[in-house]
């Protein structure tokens, strides 16, 4: 059964679209990511969700509650449904055991105590609790945000972009304590980034949303192996257009290097990583670039190469 809905929402600013009748449907406890470039329309669409932002039109239903806009609500928000900012927007003059309490003001004095206590050793924040945000890390910080958003037990967390200013150490561990806490809560979670690496560490359901549309939706596998367009292939790897064959292309890693055949190549930039290197080879015929990895670490600038791709592992893409 559905539990959270967004039905045929969309937002315009004056002569400008930024959502395109977006309808999504979550059951409880469900994770999805939200994948998208700056100004898909991502952040609109989480205000929308949260009560705190005037759609154009459409609906949102939190079970069979109706959740309605600023326009329509004396005080916007909702209790059951939490937005977590990327910029943390806590109180940098109060500790961090009073930041996670601070939704808990109305609350018996008892439940508030141990609510409290109870996210302060989750998130593994007991020997912070005296300290200001300001004197915490960057994932830290981002925690205490969680924490305080889930504070009042919410139905729905909505995280905006909630990794964008750690680091990557800092961001892995943290992702991988939020997708425990989070499957352990049951709360329905919609995650937007515009980082696809960080969506699938949350969670293997992902929306790829461009210009406030929805392009596709489905599994890793499934938008790995089956991308509709070039815009969502190429958010997990370059992808090499096919000399003269149209809308025809074909990944780094399905390239097989040999140093003989029919298209051949020069190599012109060598980099390494940490499973491969990557090359750029250039192809004598037409003279466009590919990017190619070689496993073997084998081929060095200057080399001639002669570049081999087998039929089922070429991408349609036409749009």
């Amino acid at each position: 059964m559905t539990y959270f809905s967004l039905r045929k929402v969309s937002k315009t600013y004056e002569s400008q679209t930024a959502l395109h009748e977006f309808s999504l449907d979550l059951d409880q406890g469900q994770m999805i990511a939200v994948v998208g470039e700056s100004g898909s329309g991502k952040s609109s669409l989480l205000r929308i969700a949260a009560g705190l932002m005037n759609q154009s039109s459409g609906e949102v239903w939190l079970g069979d509650m109706q959740v309605l806009s600023p326009s329509q609500k004396l005080v916007a928000g909702y209790d059951e449904i939490k937005l977590i900012h990327q910029d943390y927007q806590l109180s940098q003059s109060t500790t961090i055991e009073e930041n996670i309490a601070r939704p808990l003001l109305l609350f018996d004095p008892e439940y508030r105590k141990s609510r409290v206590e109870k996210l302060l050793r989750q998130f593994g924040l007991e020997r912070y609790r005296e300290r200001l945000p300001r004197n915490l890390s960057g994932g830290q910080q981002q925690k205490v945000a969680i924490a305080q958003a889930l504070a009042v037990e919410p139905e729905v967390l909505l995280l905006d972009e909630p990794f964008s200013h750690l680091d990557t150490i800092q961001k892995h561990r943290l992702i991988f304590e939020l997708k425990e806490l989070l499957q352990e809560s049951g709360t329905t979670v919609v995650f937007v980034t515009h980082d696809l690496d960080d969506a699938l560490k949350l969670t293997d359901t992902v929306l790829i949303l461009q210009k406030g549309k929805i392009v596709q939706k489905g599994n890793s596998r499934e938008l790995c192996l089956h991308p509709k367009t070039r815009y969502v292939a190429r958010l997990f790897s370059p992808i090499n257009l096919i000399p003269d064959r149209f809308d025809s292309y074909i990944r780094p890693a399905d390239v097989r290097l040999r140093t003989r055949g029919e298209l051949l190549g020069h190599v012109i930039d060598q980099r390494f990583l940490v499973h491969y290197n990557s090359l750029l080879i250039r192809l004598k015929n037409g003279g466009e670039v590919w990017e190619v990895d070689d496993p073997a670490r084998k081929y060095q600038i200057g080399d001639r190469v002669y570049l081999h791709f087998d039929e089922e592992q070429v991408l349609l893409l036409r749009s």
